[in-house]
């Protein structure tokens, strides 16, 4: 096995560090980058829990052991997978003109990703996801932050991440979670809000909940994309000072 020194200590290299299998003779060619394609798409189709190993494997023609020659097991594979998904993150937050256009960009083409991949909201928060991409995203990140006027040290750049990863996690999983809801239920917001609408202002006469009320009636109504958004640049402006 090979081995890496590093400031935290020993340990075996990471699939990041470990060269390809060398090609062999097979009917079926493989990377890691066709088995990751492989389960981005079975992902995309039928949520995280459906990826395995084994169906991996057999949506590419190939023996299930074969796979463990490029990755360790499923742990490595979900990371593969949140890296290639930040790869397309990192790609569409071209370098923007200032620290704010920079963590909105970054902010948006994380939703963008979120949409489009599902599962990926699955994978956030939890251990760290070390991958190159996904390191690149944090840079770009970080990097913007540190030079918002209000950030002037360590502890404020910690903490001003801290909020705008916790809103991200939050909104893209709430977001995500009533999409999925929606499907299973085949009942929309509209839907909902009929169904529900009599027994809430049955709730609001009774004047016990009034900020609640006057939320729902007064407040602005908006599209997902449209929430995210306002809210995001709330979050910016609020680092702005």
């Amino acid at each position: 096995m090979s081995y890496m020194d590093t400031p935290y200590g020993s340990d075996e290299l990471t699939v990041w560090e470990r060269p390809e299998p060398r090609p062999r003779a097979a009917p079926t060619p493989l990377s890691r980058a066709a088995i990751t394609t492989a389960a981005i798409r079975l992902a995309d189709a039928h949520g995280i829990d459906a990826v395995s190993i084994r169906k991996i494997a057999s949506e590419l023609g190939v023996g299930p052991m074969r796979l463990y020659d490029y990755i360790a097991g499923k742990h490595e594979l979900l990371d593969l997978m949140a890296d290639a998904v930040y790869a397309e993150i990192a790609a569409a937050a071209a370098p923007q003109a200032g620290w704010r256009a920079a963590v909105l960009t970054i902010a948006h083409a994380t939703r963008d990703a979120a949409v489009e991949h599902e599962w990926f909201t699955d994978l956030l928060g939890g251990r760290p996801r070390l991958g190159p991409h996904t390191l690149a995203v944090g840079e770009s990140t970080a990097a913007a932050l540190s030079l918002a006027p209000q950030v002037r040290g360590t502890d404020d750049l910690q903490r001003t991440l801290g909020v705008l990863n916790a809103f991200l996690i939050g909104t893209l999983r709430s977001e995500v979670t009533e999409r999925r809801t929606t499907r299973a239920t085949a009942t929309d917001e509209s839907a909902w809000q009929r169904a529900h609408g009599p027994y809430l202002l049955r709730a609001f006469a009774t004047g016990k909940y009034p900020t609640v009320a006057r939320l729902v009636r007064d407040g602005s109504h908006l599209d997902p994309g449209a929430l995210f958004a306002r809210n995001v640049t709330a979050i910016v402006d609020a680092i702005a000072g």
